[in-house]
């Protein structure tokens, strides 16, 4: 079959590009190839079974129209600060104004008005210098919270929009390579598990999202799309009261904390934070399970969960940061005979693992009813470990309580983000035709930004069609 515009993968980053195409009055025929489902066919059995059921042959919460990060907290960061680095690609005044401008698409697909983080700045200037006093930098950024189940419903209100336009939208369908001759791209080879498909494009693009990373890492290897080894982020998801969190979580509702703990020094973050959340398992291809956290607007818990990320870089002689992260997830796994650890913070202090009549003994209670007690320093780096214990202590100067003994922390916590494609701020690679956006890029970490590259690429598309 033949096409204007190829787009594989149905994530923020394909949807606002066919989004805004659309919005500018594109007249070519767009088709949009998802080897997930439509958001109102993904669903996540767990609620009912009170297990993760490892769905085949891909998981609903990673896989399927609105991506990987709408299934989790739906918030939209609302700074140039927070979500990757494509500001440094395109500067970061065009990058603060699409934010706003692309914010105001969401809203209009029914986004809650509300923001987060800006109602009380005293409040933020005592958090900011209890954090400096701890060595740490805060990242006061504002968010719109959509939650998890508020933001389905957005997602599939985008995605009837790009039906009623004419969008062709093929689900079930994997992209299995691209059609490259003499460094230009022709299109993509397709997959619905029974035949394939070719699908000739006049341009591709390939925003495969976080879950994706790995896939396109192999093929710009294959086909020689320049790249470099990027960052890969390993840690934990923390889990404790929501009396411990209160002040921030009232004030920031998400604080982005920035640390570089001795001895090490390297950089240590908070992520994903999740006020009244709930710890969740996702998997990953070849049964890798890792831990996210969900964020309702409605479905409160009485626990606050957030990740702590360690940044890894490798270059010589080693230079495939996702293979890494794989193997300290599998490694995990393995003493979790296939889900996810759990360990208070205390007994790693004390050197000792975690059993589990110790937490339906503690305070905290875990979210993730599944989760096996056990013990992370087993398989976590040591370099990684030793950070990620300083950082914890270094936050607990801000959040008191927060390096308490019953604290929780879950593993694996991974972040795929490594592989960089070498892009001009056009998106251009170096094969002509073939443009690479979002998580999978390397250059953007979450929904707004991703969705931020969406709505550049269609306005590239557009002015060069005109």
């Amino acid at each position: 079959m033949k096409t204007d515009l190829l787009i594989v993968g149905a994530g923020p980053a394909g949807i606002f590009t066919a989004l805004e195409l659309l919005r500018l009055g594109y007249k070519g025929h767009i088709t949009l190839v998802e080897k997930g489902r439509a958001v109102e066919n993904r669903h996540c059995p767990k609620a009912e079974t009170g297990r993760c059921m490892d769905c085949k042959p891909y998981c609903h919460i990673t896989t399927g129209f609105s991506g990987a990060g709408a299934f989790s907290d739906g918030k939209l960061s609302l700074s140039c600060e927070v979500g990757g680095d494509l500001p440094t690609l395109i500067g970061t005044g065009l990058a603060q104004e699409t934010i706003e401008y692309t914010d105001g698409i969401y809203l209009q697909f029914g986004a809650d008005s509300h923001v987060e983080g800006v109602s009380s700045p005293d409040k933020v200037k005592d958090i900011r210098r209890r954090a400096i006093q701890a060595g740490l930098k805060l990242v006061d950024c504002p968010i719109r919270h959509m939650g998890t189940e508020k933001a389905q419903g957005i997602y599939y209100s985008i995605e009837q929009e790009l039906a009623r336009q004419g969008v062709e939208m093929l689900f079930g369908h994997e992209c299995r390579d691209l059609l490259l001759r003499d460094d230009e791209c022709l299109g993509a080879v397709v997959s619905d598990g029974r035949q394939d498909l070719e699908i000739l494009a006049g341009r591709t693009v390939v925003a495969t999202g976080r879950r994706g990373a790995d896939w396109l890492e192999t093929l710009c290897a294959e086909h020689g799309i320049a790249h470099q080894p990027g960052t890969v982020d390993i840690g934990v998801r923390v889990e404790v009261r929501n009396e411990i969190m209160e002040t921030v979580n009232e004030v920031l509702y998400e604080s982005k904390l920035i640390g570089y703990p001795a001895p090490f020094k390297n950089k240590v973050r908070t992520f994903c934070q999740n006020p009244g959340g709930f710890v969740s398992q996702e998997n990953y291809d070849n049964g890798l399970a890792v831990v996210n956290g969900h964020s309702y607007k409605e479905k409160k818990s009485e626990n606050t969960n957030l990740a702590i990320l360690c940044s890894h870089n490798f270059s010589v002689p080693f230079n495939q940061p996702i293979a890494y992260a794989q193997k300290v997830g599998e490694l995990t796994n393995m003493l979790a005979n296939g889900q996810i650890l759990v360990q208070r913070f205390g007994d790693i202090l004390d050197g000792k693992r975690t059993w589990e009549k110790e937490l339906a003994q503690s305070n905290v209670r875990p979210t993730l009813p599944d989760a096996v007690a056990g013990d992370i320093t087993s398989a976590m780096p040591y370099r990684a470990m030793t950070n990620i214990i300083g950082f914890i202590k270094a936050v607990d100067q801000v959040v008191p309580g927060f390096a308490s003994y019953e604290t929780l922390l879950y593993s694996p916590e991974l972040k795929f983000y490594s592989n960089r494609i070498k892009m001009d701020e056009d998106f251009n690679t170096n094969i002509r035709r073939l443009h690479c956006l979002g998580d999978s890029s390397g250059w953007t970490r979450g929904l707004m930004m991703a969705s931020v590259m969406g709505v550049l690429m269609g306005r590239k598309i557009m002015s060069q069609t005109v």
